[in-house]
């Protein structure tokens, strides 16, 4: 077993480049998670923690939040689960004498890679200000120097509290609790960055930032639009939902601008046909979309099944439907009227014919679900873009009735139950009014700050403090100089971690480290073993339980950290019980039960085999709980993004090897690329336009108006099938060339999916 980090960072000096797969997983997905496990972690921890993931009394897979069927597998993980797990699990611990040789301008330097394989932070260690170095402290000294620097505040308001959505939620209610009982709502979390547009489009129209359906929809439904996602590498075990789906007799549509493995054909490695046969094809059409197109093709689809209703009265939209829970039927119908087709066929890149056969596979359908990610969120017009799907959805009543509904797919593995738990800068007065009466303790009601107003406060040198509980804002957040210049503004960073990333080596001018408990570990606290709890995608929320002993003696669970930064910043005399929290989660769950809405008796439903499912409104009823109290039909314009001759649309995305800003290897399989990242993916046809071969190193500049280019030095064009006039580059590295103020309307989340581009030979 391997147990060394390596000592040299790597380079892209060696990339190798093939032709991109067009199939998933199968054999070489099981090789590629077992012998990684077996050579890290050994045989013994490997079994323990592989049958233990996602099962009833394990613990909780930390790469997605994809839901549990009712019906487990006994290896119910998927290949970047598996990831993580190696991940997290690693017996390799960073050893003091690190922070001695290493000084903060050597980690800077360093690859994400490269600090994230020195192995589990085992110690809180502190940065003074003026001081290159970190060096080992005690819990007790660690506190001391937070709980001083808050209180040395002239306002609450002069910290920030980030999260990141990995967070268990017994850990999420404690911190938003710490936050609001010092006095702020300065909380951001990741969910800013990623589907906070999704949040902001469905509380609107349906009263509910969340999915509308359950597990079980997906098999019982006759068509499936998979949406500006690949979930062959986000989330994996989805390949299986829509493998049943399939063989179910479901019609599965993706719209992208690339062409991804997983949904091209899904070999099912549990499964005799996954194994040794050609495995499922996936998607029975592939609409290879231009990007930023996506509205205007849900727009042509609804014009389409509005015209087959004109021409067929009574018989296409569900009228029943339409008349008692929803409005805006008549302004939709009038706008769409007017759209118009060559616009469409323009933003979208592709045919009528195309889009003909779409709403045809619509209008045959009796039960819909449209699924999405990241695709449609990271837009100028991500919010009237989601809309749109719910515009369609909601004309054949295709919202709260069985094998239908809105599937937006998060990514981190808790990023919706910490928001149910109070993570949100924006958090109701149904909601701090209950904290209030729980408590009794006076919740401020300012709005906070999200991750971008984070960064703008900290440039005007209102922040003085930053705080994350897990996560890797710095590299995650767009903007890249912009964010690491505004967190070095500050007196004091704070980071909760598991294991190094770019955040811990662009600090404030103070900075501390403290060492936290992984979701794989044992949980021990004066009442005995701890569990926790979680909420999927599909708002099923499930308790779980560490398996292994911790990494490193002396290691702190989140709650602990949390409860005594609490106590060293409040007071013992606080008039919470920091304490009793600590010692029995029991306490912390008593009280969600009595805050949080849909979780009443949450100690009882907990330990159900399956947990239990929160309440939702247009799923279980469909009862609407937005100011209307109907779903609303919108009109929004459609708004297509224009690319000057000689320029491209470049998206960033993930490689196969990653989980957000956590490089597992350099390689990613399914597009063909291994040992680098440094590429950007481009169309055959568009690389003959540009005068640009295969193979060259080129520079990438976007361009903004009224702003300098921004640029990529010295990355490796692949020639590959992507839209025509669309590239893709890997995240976070193309960070850099998205300003901080160009965000989403209304969602304000960094706009990273449509970014004008041009490339030139490299200097």
């Amino acid at each position: 077993m391997s147990a060394e980090p390596p000592v040299e960072d790597v380079t892209d000096a060696d990339i190798e480049v093939t032709h991109p797969k067009h199939v998933a997983v199968g054999l070489p997905g099981i090789l590629h998670s077992m012998e990684p496990a077996l050579r890290q972690l050994g045989p013994k921890r490997t079994a323990e923690l592989f049958t233990s993931i996602n099962q009833r009394g394990g613990f909780d897979c930390m790469s997605c939040a994809w839901p549990d069927p009712d019906d487990r597998k006994k290896l119910e993980f998927c290949e970047n689960g598996a990831k993580a797990v190696i991940w997290e699990a690693t017996p390799v611990v960073i050893p003091s004498a690190f922070w001695a040789e290493h000084s903060l301008s050597d980690l800077a330097d360093k690859t994400e890679y490269w600090l994230g394989m020195q192995g589990r932070l085992s110690e809180p260690v502190y940065k003074p200000a003026g001081s290159d170095h970190y060096r080992p402290v005690s819990w007790d000294e660690a506190f001391a120097i937070v709980g001083d620097q808050l209180r040395g505040q002239e306002s609450p308001d002069e910290a920030v509290f980030y999260t990141s959505g990995r967070a268990s939620n017994e850990a999420a209610f404690v911190y938003q609790l710490f936050v609001r009982a010092f006095g702020t709502n300065n909380l951001p979390d990741c969910s800013n960055m990623c589907h906070e547009s999704t949040g902001t489009a469905l509380g609107e129209v349906i009263g509910v930032g969340k999915s509308t359906i359950r597990y079980e929809d997906f098999e019982q439904a006759d068509l499936i639009i998979v949406m500006g996602q690949n979930p062959g590498t986000n989330h994996p075990r989805m390949l299986t939902a829509l493998e049943d789906a399939k063989q179910a007799g479901a019609t599965i549509v993706s719209v992208n601008p690339l062409p991804e493995a997983a949904l091209e054909r899904y070999k099912n490695p549990q499964t005799v046909r996954g194994m040794v046969g050609r495995g499922t094809v996936i998607s029975d059409q592939f609409l290879q979309i231009r990007l930023g197109g996506d509205m205007a093709l849900l727009q042509a689809v609804s014009k389409r099944v509005l015209e087959a209703e004109a021409a067929a009265p009574g018989t296409i939209l569900d009228h029943a439907f339409l008349a008692e829970h929803c409005l805006g039927l008549e302004e939709l119908t009038a706008h769409l009227a007017d759209l118009d087709e060559t616009a469409v066929l323009e933003a979208t890149g592709l045919t009528s014919e195309q889009i003909d056969e779409l709403a045809e596979r619509y209008i045959a359908s009796n039960a819909t679900i449209v699924t999405w990610a990241m695709g449609l969120t990271q837009h100028k017009a991500a919010v009237n873009g989601i809309k749109e799907i719910i515009n369609l959805l909601l004309l054949r009543g295709n919202i709260g009735k069985p094998g239908a509904g809105a599937s937006p797919i998060r990514g981190h593995s808790n990023v919706q139950g910490d928001r149910t738990m109070g993570i949100w800068e924006q958090m109701p007065e149904s909601f701090l009014a209950a904290m209030e009466r729980e408590f009794a303790v006076p919740m401020p009601r300012e709005h906070g700050v999200d991750a971008v107003n984070a960064i703008r406060a900290m440039q005007r040198g209102e922040v003085r403090t930053w705080i994350s509980l897990g996560g890797n804002f710095v590299a995650a957040i767009s903007d890249t100089a912009a964010a690491e210049a505004a967190i070095r503004g500050t007196q004091l960073s704070v980071q909760i971690s598991t294991k190094l990333n770019r955040s811990h080596a662009v600090t404030g001018e103070a900075a501390i480290i403290l060492p936290t408990l992984g979701r794989t570990e044992i949980d021990l606290q004066a009442s005995g073993p701890q569990m926790v709890s979680v909420e999927d995608s599909v708002c099923a929320v499930h308790a779980s339980h560490g398996r292994i002993p911790p990494a490193a003696p002396g290691l702190l669970s989140e709650v602990a950290i949390i409860t005594r930064l609490a106590r060293a910043t409040l007071g013992e005399d606080s008039g919470i019980a920091w304490q009793a929290f600590e010692d029995d989660y029991d306490t912390i769950r008593e009280h969600i039960g009595r805050v949080v809405p849909g979780c009443e008796g949450y100690n009882e439903q907990i330990r159900r085999e399956d947990g239990f499912v929160l309440p939702n409104g247009p799923r279980d009823s469909r009862t609407f709980t937005n100011p209307e109290g109907r779903a609303l039909l919108t009109v929004n314009e459609l708004e297509p993004i224009h690319c000057p001759p000689g320029r491209l649309l470049l998206q960033t995305l993930r490689s196969h090897d990653q989980f957000n800003t956590t490089i597992y290897s350099l390689n990613d399989r399914y597009r063909g690329i291994k040992k680098g990242r440094n590429v950007v993916f481009v169309n055959p046809d568009d690389l003959r336009d540009l005068g640009l071969e295969d193979g060259q190193t080129v520079d990438v500049f976007s361009e903004w108006a009224g702003q300098p280019d921004r640029e990529l030095r010295g990355f490796r064009v692949v020639s590959y099938p992507t839209a025509r006039g669309c590239a893709a580059a890997y995240f976070p590295e193309a960070n850099v060339l998205v300003p901080l103020d160009s965000t989403a309307d209304r969602s304000n989340t960094p706009v990273s999916k449509a970014i004008v581009v041009r490339l030139q030979p490299a200097a």
